[in-house]
């Protein structure tokens, strides 16, 4: 049986310090963002799970903080393992990932849908096994050579609008606990620059 008062944030990134301020780890600062809020500790290496583990108590609910270490393409793996531990349904999961097809800290949530090339999400789509998986998107911009380009750093002219989407995103993440999904949909999904 499900579990119905924990959720679970996963955020999506590279591990190591190589990776730490890539533009591909942007779900990993939106989970440190939440630490930091709700005072948790997302350190813990859990070899179960493959993953930094972090808790927190939000709203009579226990919600995990998660960082998958597997590297990026093999996410699916460690957010099983999470799900299957805690008895959790796939709706019960916030998946914070990068998005190159959004303008730089544009935020755009979805129930469901497809991976949109992202490999990362592909492969916890894949883990799912057909179930729809919920996500909140951070635009990161496009850059010439995808590969590099997501896994290269923020431009100091870049850094301060990645701040404040940043920010947005936890609060994206919070009214999605609180409010449920349509609510922050409605609230969240828009770009940035016509607030």
């Amino acid at each position: 049986m499900a579990d119905a008062s924990t959720k679970l944030v996963v955020g999506l990134g590279n591990p190591g310090p190589r990776y730490a301020e890539s533009r591909h780890n942007v779900g990993f600062m939106v989970v440190e963002e939440l630490a930091r809020r709700w005072k948790s500790d997302v350190s813990r290496f859990d070899r179960d799970f493959q993953a930094l583990v972090g808790e927190a108590q939000r709203g009579g609910r226990r919600v995990l903080l998660v960082e998958p270490q597997t590297f990026m393409n093999l996410s699916g793996r460690s957010v099983g393992a999470v799900l299957r531990f805690y008895k959790l349904e796939w709706s019960d999961v916030l998946i914070v990932l990068d998005d190159m097809d959004l303008p730089l800290g544009a935020l755009r949530l979805r129930a469901g849908g497809s991976a949109g090339g992202h490999n990362g999400l592909a492969d916890v789509i894949r883990s799912a096994g057909g179930a729809e998986v919920p996500r909140l998107r951070l635009g990161i911009g496009r850059g010439h050579e995808a590969v590099s380009f997501v896994l290269g750093g923020f431009t100091p002219q870049e850094r301060e609008a990645v701040t404040a989407a940043t920010g947005m995103a936890a609060d994206a993440a919070e009214c999605w606990l609180s409010e449920g999904m349509t609510t922050a949909m409605n609230r969240f999904n828009r770009r940035r620059d016509t607030d």
